[in-house]
């Protein structure tokens, strides 16, 4: 059995207060211990929504969480808690996605939360809704560095414009997929529409990931291809096919694995029908050719 590095040993935590000498440390020490006086659970105060926040320095995408709870009185104390992944500090980051909810974890016993991939820089873990004291004996994270998304610094275009869906809302670095929320892109109903991300120069493309809009119509996206190339011959929509999108659920993110192809220009074509294109989120992952001099930099 391969061990996976625990990366909240290397990351900097706070909570929302401080009972005794129960600092945030003692939940990344490297130690299950969960007696109190074994000197290695952290304690708050009896707060509203109290709450222990790690900061791994960078973005993860990461896979699991594993809490410890306290042997020696009141495991109880943590049921209902929350887990929760992102890069956002609002709500002292109490507002980032949810990994999963903590039904109950029995007295000193160890219990790990699937987290699928989440990115982000911090984990926090809460308590919603009621006046609690939050204790924690040990935390441990598993993850891999999240890859740059190379999306965000392109020029895009797209084949017409609706209302204001902008083809920069793709590249905006949000997945909120919401139309309200401004952060989608939007054709006319036409026949072929696509969107075209010029990433400046050519790159070996990994992965493309698309977020579907959750308000309204994701069907509209089965049958899309993600397009990846040098020519801007047909718009840049004849080069070569890394996928076709079957579907995508409402609001989610689905990756693509391009397994390197090489080019310049990211297309996403609905082909052979008339219908709107909309794109809430684009993100790419890649390395830059060896020499992309004949592209040049621009």
């Amino acid at each position: 059995m391969i061990l996976k590095t625990n990366i909240a040993r290397g990351g900097k935590v706070t909570q929302s207060s401080l009972f005794g000498p129960g600092v945030p440390e003692r939940a990344i020490d490297g130690n299950r211990a969960s007696n109190w006086v074994e000197n290695s659970c952290t304690h708050t105060v009896n707060d509203q929504n109290p709450w222990w926040r790690l900061d791994l320095q960078k973005t993860y995408n990461i896979d699991t969480v594993t809490i410890t709870n306290r042997k020696d009185c009141c495991p109880e104390r943590l049921n209902g808690a929350e887990i929760r992944i992102g890069n956002s500090l609002n709500d002292d980051g109490n507002s980032n996605p949810r990994c999963a909810v903590i039904s109950s974890i029995p007295a000193g016993i160890s219990k790990t939360f699937i987290c699928n991939g989440m990115e982000g820089r911090y984990v926090n873990i809460v308590i919603p809704g009621r006046q609690e004291y939050l204790t924690l004996c040990e935390v441990e994270v598993t993850g891999q560095l999240s890859e740059t998304n190379i999306a965000r610094g392109g020029k895009v275009t797209q084949s017409s414009l609706f209302g204001p869906g902008v083809p920069e809302r793709a590249i905006d670095g949000n997945r909120a997929s919401n139309w309200g929320e401004k952060s989608c892109t939007h054709t006319e109903e036409e026949q072929n529409p696509w969107w075209r991300l010029d990433l400046q120069k050519t790159y070996k493309v990994n992965t493309v990931t698309i977020t579907n809009r959750k308000d309204c119509c994701p069907e509209r996206l089965n049958g899309a291809e993600i397009r990846i190339g040098n020519s801007l011959n047909d718009d840049g929509n004849s080069n070569p096919r890394c996928a076709v999108i079957s579907t995508i659920t409402a609001g989610n993110s689905q990756t693509f694995e391009c397994n390197g192809m090489e080019g310049r220009y990211v297309n996403i074509v609905i082909a052979g029908r008339k219908e709107y294109l909309t794109l809430c989120e684009v993100e790419v992952t890649g390395q830059p050719l060896g020499n992309s001099n004949s592209i040049g930099n621009l």
